[in-house]
């Protein structure tokens, strides 16, 4: 009988597992057929015995958006994005100019927008939990049906002014549930690996596209027909993407719920916010866009500022829309998983630096480069997607997603305002350049926080992976989705 202490002629090991110089050795098990993954210190007398393998964040091949494009559901929830997000912009444009023909009043018009942001707050925490407690097909159906009667009610020549703002209200109440409800439900239809950062990815270049399509066709729409007809438009987009989610999705179950809906909405709050992995994964993928809409909310005031004309605010509103999907594209089509999670912190960290050009006084094209560059720096959420998707329980998804929903606009919402009250003392060559500074300030620590919460890698990430077949020799990537 061979001796089981000798192995290729080297020295021994005893049963113990300790070799003839004392050191403890690590042995690879072998549970049956199944594989087994352990990590081994490299020793100098050892020799490969098995493949390396990468770990779950390895630079393997990504996925790209044609696999993203090939799932059927995904396609018929990217078409309803785009309809409704068509309907939103075109009813804001309508109902600005529908306002102010009938008042007259600057202040009333502004407030169309400004209301599309403040109820944000309210709808994402107190209505978060129907994302979880309900079906996900059914909660998007019905909150597509009730925008559409919003916007009906709006085209009806007897709707007062101050119903037609209460009506925006609604609409914008609505949002987060609805958004919350469809990033939640991507997991199921795309999963939780690189197919669901590329759809999330999609869905945003979809948003960001819209407002620059919106508006144009808003416009040109406005020269045909009146306000009123307009927002029957909007009316059309909601139901068609209401048909398309209900033809087009699968219907699922809720994840979870009970109790009353508002009890169950701040629970979900309060347990997202008060997990400090997740609350810094939020932060970060809120506060970077806090400071960087500053640009945009004083982009006619600047113009005023170098004295260009009204061709230069439409271009200033626009470059950092275009850099933020050439480098979502990019990033989402040329770069690995695992690259994409290591520019996450660099990119959101020093984003906002180009902005440091405003107070120099460039010409207006160096402008809208370093507008387009802080806009590509937005690919840092692609990232930061999977980061957080990680993070979040599956039960607890929805309201999540649905307060990230929330936040986000809310801040944005935010960051307009103080930019606007802080043009109002410096001149916004200054406001826009502070922003850089204490913008990249605040992200830098938050990118600090997020480095400090994450999680040990798993097994392998760093060392060397070894697997062991069973007898059938299935090659079964454990840590695989």
């Amino acid at each position: 009988m061979p001796n089981r202490s000798c192995r290729n002629g080297r020295p021994g090991k005893n049963r113990s597992g300790k070799n003839r110089s004392g050191k403890i050795r690590a042995w690879p098990k072998l549970y049956g057929a199944r594989s087994a993954r352990v990590t081994l210190l490299p020793m100098p007398e050892e020799t490969r015995t098995a493949p390396v393998r990468p770990g779950p964040a390895a630079d393997v091949r990504p996925a790209g958006y044609r696999a993203v494009l090939a799932v059927g559901e995904f396609r018929a929830v990217f078409a309803a994005h785009a309809l409704s997000l068509l309907g939103v912009v075109v009813s804001e444009i309508a109902l600005t100019v529908l306002v102010y023909e009938l008042t007259g009043s600057p202040l009333l018009s502004a407030l169309v927008f400004a209301l599309g942001f403040l109820p944000y707050l309210v709808g994402g925490t107190l209505l978060s939990g129907v994302a979880d407690r309900f079906p996900a097909r059914r909660v998007l159906v019905v909150c597509d049906l009730l925008c559409a009667g919003c916007a009906a009610l709006m085209a009806l020549p007897a709707t007062p002014v101050a119903l037609l703002l209460g009506l925006r209200c609604a609409i914008a109440a609505v949002s987060p549930v609805f958004s919350g409800t469809r990033m939640a439900t991507l997991g199921a239809i795309l999963g939780d690996g690189d197919l669901f950062v590329l759809g999330r990815s999609l869905l945003r270049m979809v948003a960001q596209s819209a407002v620059l399509v919106g508006f144009g066709l808003g416009g040109v729409l406005l020269t045909l027909v009146s306000p009123r007809g307009a927002l029957v438009v909007t009316l059309g987009t909601f139901l068609a993407s209401a048909l398309l989610l209900r033809l087009g999705t699968r219907r699922r179950p809720a994840r979870d719920g009970a109790g009353p809906l508002v009890r169950y909405s701040l629970a979900g709050t309060r347990q997202v916010l008060g997990d400090r992995r997740v609350r810094a994964l939020l932060l970060l993928l809120w506060v970077p866009p806090m400071f960087v809409v500053a640009p945009e909310a004083l982009a006619a005031a600047y113009a005023d500022q170098i004295g260009a004309g009204t061709v230069w605010i439409g271009l200033l509103m626009c470059a950092m829309p275009v850099g933020t999907i050439a480098g979502e594209l990019y990033a989402g089509a040329a770069l690995s998983p695992g690259a994409r999670s290591r520019i996450v912190l660099p990119l959101a960290g020093c984003g906002l630096l180009p902005l440091l050009v405003y107070p120099f006084h460039p010409d207006p094209g160096w402008i809208l480069l370093a507008l387009a560059v802080a806009g590509s720096a937005g690919a840092y959420t692609l990232g930061l997607d999977r980061w957080f998707v990680d993070a979040v329980p599956e039960e607890l998804r929805g309201r999540a997603m649905t307060v990230h929903t929330a936040g986000l606009m809310t801040i944005q919402g935010v960051g307009m305002a103080l930019a606007g009250a802080a043009a109002e003392i410096w001149a916004v060559s200054t406001v826009v350049g502070g922003v850089g500074v204490l913008g990249t300030l605040c992200c830098l620590l938050l990118a600090a926080e997020v480095r400090r919460t994450a999680k040990p890698a798993p097994a392998g990430a760093a060392g060397h992976e070894v697997r062991t077949e069973g007898r059938d020799g299935a090659d079964h990537d454990m840590t695989g989705r």
